[in-house]
C-alpha cells in the first residue's frame, strides 16, 4: 500500500484523448515532521552564535591583558596582547572580504559577457 503512494496516477481513456490534461501526480506523502527550515531561523541562530562567539572574545581579552611590545615598519609601541591580536584578526578579515568581494565581482562580470 505504500508503495501506491509514490506513484502517479494515470489519466483516464477519455481524458488521455483530450491534448490539454496533464498527467494527475499526486503529493509525496510528508515523511517526518519537522519545522521548515527559514530565514528568521537562520538569522537566529546567527545571533546565537554571534553571542557566543562575543562572549568568548571577551573572556580571552580579559585573560591576555598583559603588555606586549609591537613594532610595525616605522611605526613602535605597546599595547595588550588581545588588543593586538584582534587588530591583526579584524585586519586579515578585511583582506579576505576585500578579495572575496573582487572574485565575486570578476565571477558576475563573466556570467554577464557569457549571456
Amino acid at each position: 500500500m505504500s508503495s501506491d503512494l509514490h506513484r502517479p496516477r494515470t489519466i483516464s481513456a477519455e481524458a488521455a484523448d483530450d491534448a490539454t490534461a496533464a498527467p494527475v501526480v499526486s503529493p509525496a506523502p510528508a515523511t517526518t515532521n519537522r519545522v521548515p527550515h527559514t530565514r528568521t531561523g537562520a538569522a537566529w541562530f546567527g545571533v546565537c552564535a554571534a553571542a557566543f562567539l562575543l562572549v568568548v572574545l571577551v573572556v580571552f581579552m580579559v585573560q591576555n591583558t598583559r603588555s606586549v611590545e609591537i613594532t610595525f615598519l616605522w611605526m613602535h609601541g605597546s599595547l595588550p596582547l588581545a588588543l593586538a591580536l584582534l587588530i591583526a584578526a579584524v585586519g586579515a578579515a578585511i583582506l579576505a572580504v576585500v578579495v572575496g568581494a573582487a572574485r565575486i565581482t570578476q565571477l558576475r562580470r563573466m556570467y554577464r559577457q557569457r549571456h
